[in-house]
């Protein structure tokens, strides 16, 4: 049995992503802020229903996207196979969301299938392709919606966790770009299940666990900007460079430096980008999640209010924050109007529960 400030950071982090997720289902994809402001009002403070004609619009306020659905099969996968198990959760799409597709965006589950599922449908289904060799060149966040599952699991394990997202991840995204970051995002995510938060200091931290052979980022920068002394060959199976990991503590530092102010904090979206590419998502997660270490609620909701893709955006933010503020800080409206909250939060503590218990070699101080 886990600690259980550890399974509470755990919960919360599952659960801030399916509430994120919820939150974007009504006030999706508004590139427009004007439109987003017209038909939603000037401040988003709960979930909302889609309006007839746009995505997802057969659903209802507080049920999930097609995100939150693989993200609960991710779960339910970890859940009864104790692990990741990568041929059952292989199984469970073929056998559970492929079926429901067609190839078409607005379709599936959720009402709207993304880019890198589609690809994947199609190379599976009708070309018969074995998965491993399914993934496509999405630049997005899709692997994240399903892999903060992993980053969870196993957050004192990082060498597992970077092995399972980057496994996983490559089942439908294969750009080495986008599995970087993706990894370094599950990184950040374990550490902050841990009990570290993100701020200044957590890349030094994330750097410890790389340069001891924890985290599979290749390491030669010199971070005292010195000219290296010698040629470190990378080594095989390395992430090319650390800067994915040096990013967060970037971000982090320009969120609480009193000289640079985003204001108000949901026009992330404007600085960093609306749209739904990996390298616009991350640092506006990161930067909310800095800027709100210790209330979920407006770091989700300013999430929200940023129009674009907001709902990666919240996912990505629910999550991080989730795990700093924990399951009981999650005020209780968000929990209350979510779909079949019951059973999401009983999944989120059953996998809460498994980790922590044998505390390996990835704690940091």
């Amino acid at each position: 049995m886990s600690d259980p400030a550890i399974q509470d950071r755990a919960a919360g982090a599952i659960m801030g992503a399916f509430i994120g997720d919820a939150l974007g289902l009504g006030p999706h994809w508004y590139y427009d802020l004007a439109v987003l402001r017209h038909d939603y009002g000037d401040w988003i403070t709960t979930y909302a229903d889609p309006k007839p004609g746009r995505y997802h619009s057969e659903l209802k306020a507080g049920q999930l996207s097609q995100s939150g659905i693989i993200l609960r099969l991710m779960l339910c996968s970890l859940i009864e196979r104790g692990g990741y198990d990568e041929a059952d959760f292989c199984r469970r799409m073929d056998e559970e969301i492929f079926p429901l597709l067609n190839g078409m965006p607005v379709n599936g589950p959720g009402g709207y299938t993304q880019q890198s599922i589609r690809d994947a449908w199609r190379k599976r289904i009708q070309r018969n392709l074995p998965w491993g060799q399914v993934g496509g060149q999405a630049d997005t966040t899709e692997a994240i919606g399903r892999t903060l599952a992993l980053a969870v699991r196993y957050a004192f394990q990082p060498q597992e966790l970077a092995a399972a997202i980057s496994s996983n991840t490559r089942l439908t995204q294969i750009d080495d770009t986008v599995v970087t970051l993706t990894v370094a995002y599950g990184a950040v995510l374990g550490l902050l299940v841990q009990g570290h938060k993100l701020n200044k200091s957590l890349s030094g931290k994330l750097m410890r666990l790389a340069r001891a052979g924890k985290l599979p980022f290749h390491t030669m920068a010199h971070t005292d900007m010195q000219p290296p002394q010698e040629d470190l060959p990378r080594e095989s199976g390395y992430f090319v460079s650390p800067d994915a990991l040096l990013t967060p503590s970037y971000v982090a530092a320009a969120a609480l430096d009193p000289e640079i102010r985003i204001e108000p904090a949901w026009k992330v979206s404007v600085v960093y980008g609306m749209t739904c590419a990996i390298y616009h998502q991350l640092p506006a997660a990161y930067h909310l999640t800095s800027r709100f270490p210790d209330d979920f609620e407006s770091a989700v909701l300013h999430a929200i209010n940023g129009g674009g893709e907001n709902q990666a955006r919240a996912i990505l933010t629910g999550a991080l924050v989730g795990a700093q503020v924990g399951l009981s800080g999650i005020p209780r409206h968000f929990l209350d109007g979510l779909d079949e909250a019951e059973t999401l939060q009983r999944f989120a503590m059953e996998l809460a529960s498994r980790v922590g218990a044998s505390i390996a070699g990835g704690h940091v101080n």
